[in-house]
C-alpha cells in the first residue's frame, strides 16, 4: 500500500496521516483545534506538536473556544508553566484572542464551518501532487483566508499557517496521487 512520505516511520504520524490528515472537517471544535495547533507549529515540526496534542487538549479545555476566550492572566501563567505543551507566551495569548474572534465568526455565520467552507463553495480543492517537492507552502486560497482572518482579529494566521490547517482539515487534498488516501478522499 503506497502512502505519502512525510509521516516516515513514526507510529503517531502514520496514524494521523492514515486516519485524519486531509479528511474534510465540519466540526467547529475540530476547526478551532487545528487553528490553535497549527499556530503553535509555527517554526517547529508537526511531529513535535502532534506528540503533545493530548497535553494541548487537556491544557486548552479540549479546544472549547468559549472557555479559551475567557482565559485570564492566571490561566495564561498556568499554561506558561505547563511543560506538556509548547510554552510560547505569544502563541498562548494568540490562542485566547483567536478564540474570541472564532466566536464572532460563529455568531455572524452560524458556524465557523459555514464561514470557512464558503471560500471554496463547500468543495475540496483536489491537487495532483506526485512528490513532496511540489507541495506548496501557501496558495491564493490560503492568502485570501489569511487576510480575512487577520481582518477579523486573528493572530498567527499567516498564509503558510492557514495552508497547513486547510490541508489538515481537508479543504485541500494534498495527499500524493500514489497514496491510498488520495483516492479515498476523492482525488
Amino acid at each position: 500500500m503506497s502512502t505519502c512520505e512525510w509521516p516516515s516511520n513514526d507510529p503517531l504520524m502514520l496514524e494521523y496521516h492514515d486516519t485524519e490528515w486531509g479528511t474534510p472537517v465540519h466540526d467547529d471544535l475540530k476547526w478551532f483545534e487545528f487553528i490553535v495547533l497549527d499556530a503553535f507549529q509555527a517554526g517547529l515540526s508537526w511531529r513535535t506538536v502532534l506528540h503533545k496534542r493530548e497535553n494541548f487538549r487537556s491544557a486548552f479545555d479540549h479546544f472549547d473556544p468559549v472557555i479559551v476566550a475567557g482565559y485570564d492572566e492566571n490561566k495564561i501563567q498556568e499554561l506558561m508553566n505547563n511543560a506538556g505543551i509548547i510554552r510560547n507566551q505569544v502563541k498562548i495569548r494568540s490562542a485566547v484572542i483567536n478564540a474570541a474572534a472564532f466566536l464572532e465568526i460563529q455568531r455572524e455565520f452560524g458556524s465557523f464551518d459555514a464561514y470557512i467552507w464558503g471560500f471554496t463553495d463547500g468543495k475540496v480543492e483536489q491537487h495532483q501532487l506526485t512528490s513532496l517537492k511540489g507541495m506548496p507552502a501557501k496558495t491564493e486560497l490560503s492568502d485570501r483566508i489569511s487576510k480575512d482572518l487577520i481582518k477579523r482579529g486573528f493572530k498567527f494566521v499567516g498564509s503558510t499557517i492557514v495552508y497547513a490547517f486547510l490541508q489538515a482539515a481537508g479543504m485541500v487534498n494534498d495527499h500524493l496521487t500514489q497514496c491510498f488516501r488520495y483516492a479515498e478522499l476523492g482525488g
